[in-house]
């Protein structure tokens, strides 16, 4: 007869060895759950999932579930290491692993591409993500294509979409109804970033698409009803980035290249802005801290196409600094937890609407500000200065009446001058 408390002592050991000290599938830490027929230790919420594959996996709680002595040495025998080494053994170097925090989409497509659908198991496996080729003759002439529905420019309204990825050419399109008109828009993938947002997008498999058009950033927001077709265009997204990166940058590693993939945003949310002279009403604007490409983008809701403005954030030995603060003399703001951005040009004032909020922010924006500048950052420095430049002459010059194109033909802009002679002024 199995000793209860023996084999739980045993198994809480055993969990607190290296290779099983983290979750087998997203890395959480001290994972309380296992799969006695993978020999896996997993976190709570991997195990929901691990659940759901009951002929595949099943799951008990290494603390409160009554195990066999069988199962206890079959653990034994096992356990996370053994099991990467079979079931990941072959995972292409673009496709994402989830993290502890991540979406449960992600998560799932994970543990059943590993545990049900062995995708990693051999090494020239044809992956649905490279168009059905081997990895090397999707670097050759994939086109990956299919539907997804595309949140409206202007509205809150979804359509289905056709979208082709091409590695030829390096761009993603996208067609309306009818196709012999041509693609709606034709985006490069050199500045192309995806994201998963499902709480922002208001649905469990929505993903927000990033990149750059005329100097500004603008956002598309998709989603599919199959989790798993989702997962595969974020992952085929994320093998024809690694393919540009490769051409574009033939010495770096994969190591370097990984980060640049894809990335999530650092921090979200919203916070009030005022203007430049601080004596300007306070305004509400959703924030987005993308810290590898060191820039504060802020939109007027968190499901608008195209940014107001952007703060470039500079390291501290430069002159940027950030701190909390409690101004003084600031009206129309309805939030009282103030955040001071500073850089060499501007002093940036923001309001949170609660202390946790404030010190997330400022935690946040320290973490950019301490890391030095790279090479590729001065870059970016100077496109925002050019931005900035061009959109004080636009309003120098350019202004007439309402929605006039300025001479530089840039975006069409009020007559008030709007949001943009803010930021511009910095």
């Amino acid at each position: 007869m199995a000793n209860r408390e023996k084999n739980k002592k045993t198994l809480l050991e055993l969990a607190k060895l290296p290779e099983n000290s983290c979750c087998a599938d997203c890395g959480a830490a001290d994972p309380d759950w296992a799969s006695y027929t993978l020999g896996i230790f997993v976190c709570l919420n991997c195990s929901g999932t691990h659940r759901n594959l009951s002929t595949i996996s099943r799951i008990k709680s290494i603390r409160l579930d009554f195990w066999d002595d069988e199962l206890v040495q079959f653990m034994k025998s096992n356990g996370n290491r053994a099991a990467k080494n079979f079931y990941e053994k072959y995972v292409p170097v673009f496709y994402y692993q989830p993290q502890p925090d991540d979406c449960e989409v992600l998560r799932e497509q994970w543990i059943r591409a590993k545990y049900e659908r062995k995708e990693f198991t051999e090494e020239k496996t044809e992956r649905p993500y490279t168009a059905g080729n081997p990895f090397h003759l999707f670097i050759l002439f994939c086109v990956y294509e299919g539907m997804l529905w595309k949140k409206g420019k202007d509205n809150g309204q979804f359509l289905e979409r056709k979208f082709v990825l091409s590695v030829h050419d390096f761009t993603l399109k996208y067609y309306k109804e009818d196709e012999s008109k041509g693609p709606k828009a034709t985006i490069s993938v050199k500045g192309l970033n995806a994201t998963f947002q499902p709480e922002k997008i208001g649905h469990a498999h929505g993903l927000q698409i990033t990149y750059s058009v005329d100097d500004h950033t603008r956002n598309l927001f998709v989603y599919h009803k199959n989790g798993w077709e989702i997962v595969n265009w974020f992952n085929a997204i994320r093998a024809i980035r690694h393919v540009y990166l490769k051409t574009a940058f033939p010495t770096a590693s994969d190591g370097d290249l990984i980060p640049w993939i894809t990335r999530s945003y650092l921090k979200e949310g919203y916070m009030e802005k005022t203007g430049p002279l601080q004596r300007e009403p306070f305004k509400k604007r959703w924030f987005i801290l993308d810290s590898l490409d060191r820039k504060l983008l802020y939109f007027k809701t968190q499901l608008d196409a195209i940014e107001l403005g952007v703060v470039f954030i500079g390291s501290e030995n430069h002159g940027y600094s950030v701190r909390e603060c409690v101004p003084k003399g600031t009206r129309g703001n309805k939030w009282k937890c103030g955040v001071i951005v500073e850089t060499p040009d501007r002093q940036f004032v923001f309001m949170c609407e609660q202390e946790r909020d404030q010190r997330e922010w400022v935690e946040a924006l320290k973490t950019v500000i301490s890391k030095p500048m790279m090479p590729q950052d001065y870059t970016s420095k100077i496109i925002t200065l050019l931005i900035r430049c061009a959109n004080v002459a636009k309003h120098k010059w350019g202004v007439k009446k309402n929605n006039t194109l300025c001479p530089f033909q840039l975006k069409p802009i009020s007559a008030d001058g709007g949001e943009d002679r803010d930021w511009m002024a910095q």
